[in-house]
């Protein structure tokens, strides 16, 4: 692309209505303005999250909607008052392009947090009330701010899951300490489960993953866990009842909480990043006995999700992906609904 003066039009992969087939389209892209650079987009990844919105599981969407928050590229632009960012450089953009930039969670480095809401990088609106399209696409235009730098130590198409599977599990096992001396669970080995045991296992802490049943388990093992157990085994929950200091829990659909919070130790912390559709029932009395903690973690600041690809980079911790094209998003779509991939389809935009 030439550089940008005027609005451009790109080629991109979106979902027209709800439920509706992905197909081509073109979207427009703002001009590259005084902090903003223009990212020639090699890879994006598939997350969950984009079925979600796509399918309006989490609420009306706005469509078309073009999905896509695991974008991995290269700077072809950069705007008159760029300092972080030069042509050439690879970088990453995640779940958000903009926030407030000035309260209290956007000051402290928490801009998922923002008081007045995120702008997310797509099936939003940005500050200027257009649309925002996400990383299905070929290009895209973001705010230095909002984009990071990817080491080199990082091949992009492995990265580019980090920006979104990563930072949602690096986040929580950092905030909550996970480390030596630390029993770790992570419930589900899919997208994000995958994510969380390598980091969990980097950090030194011991790991086990519980999933529904054992299919998984030379992969979990592989991958750096160190137990592996079903959850449809009733025993499970009898043999680790009171073991762990934290769960993270990766799963989108709602568990019987009772008994996952019985797993802990006393005052451990039970956090959840996946997001299931529906809502999900609790005896209090399962946190108020042993001084429990029922805890939540979305994403991370940016200055953490730079953190978290640098701490990837020096321990060699890509994500587990499939390639893709993008006329095989669709199919892409269903097989993750059936839990039918290891463990992130990644979408090689050259093809969209």
């Amino acid at each position: 692309m030439t550089a940008q003066t005027s609005t451009t039009t790109v080629s991109a992969y979106a979902a027209p209505s709800a439920k509706a087939p992905l197909e081509r389209i073109t979207v427009p892209r703002r001009p590259v303005g005084a902090t903003d650079v223009l990212i020639d987009i090699k890879y994006a990844g598939i997350c969950h999250s984009d079925i979600h919105q796509a399918r309006d599981g989490w609420g009306e969407g706005i469509f078309p909607m073009v999905p896509g928050h695991e974008i991995a590229g290269v700077v072809t632009e950069v705007g008159s008052a760029v300092t972080k960012f030069a042509v050439g450089d690879r970088v990453g953009v995640g779940c958000m392009v903009d926030s407030c930039r000035e309260c209290e969670n956007c000051k402290a480095g928490l801009e998922q947090y923002c008081v007045q809401g995120n702008v997310p990088t797509y099936n939003g609106l940005g500050k200027d009330g257009e649309p925002t399209y996400g990383g299905y696409s070929t290009h895209v235009v973001v705010d230095e701010a909002f984009t990071v730098r990817i080491p080199d130590g990082l091949s992009l198409d492995v990265a580019a899951p980090l920006l979104c599977a990563g930072i949602t599990t690096y986040s929580p096992l950092h905030r909550w300490n996970a480390g030596p001396g630390k029993k770790i669970a992570v419930v589900g080995l899919g997208g994000l489960g995958h994510m969380a045991v390598k980091i969990a296992h980097a950090m030194g802490a011991e790991v086990t993953v519980l999933s529904q049943s054992l299919r998984k388990k030379d992969d979990g093992l592989r991958l750096g866990a160190d137990h592996y157990y079903a959850t449809s085994d009733e025993a499970t929950f009898e043999q680790l009842a009171g073991s762990f200091d934290l769960i993270l829990s990766t799963v989108s659909a709602p568990l019987p909480l009772d008994k996952y919070l019985g797993l802990l130790r006393s005052e451990g912390a039970f956090v959840n990043v996946g997001a299931p559709e529906e809502p999900v029932s609790l005896n209090l009395f399962s946190v108020i006995g042993g001084g429990k903690t029922l805890a939540g973690s979305m994403i991370g600041g940016i200055q953490e999700t730079q953190e978290m690809l640098d701490f990837c980079a020096e321990h060699g911790l890509g994500s587990e992906i499939e390639l893709i094209d993008a006329d095989q998003i669709n199919e892409a779509y269903e097989r993750v609904l059936a839990s039918d991939v290891r463990y992130r389809f990644v979408i090689d935009a050259a093809t969209i």
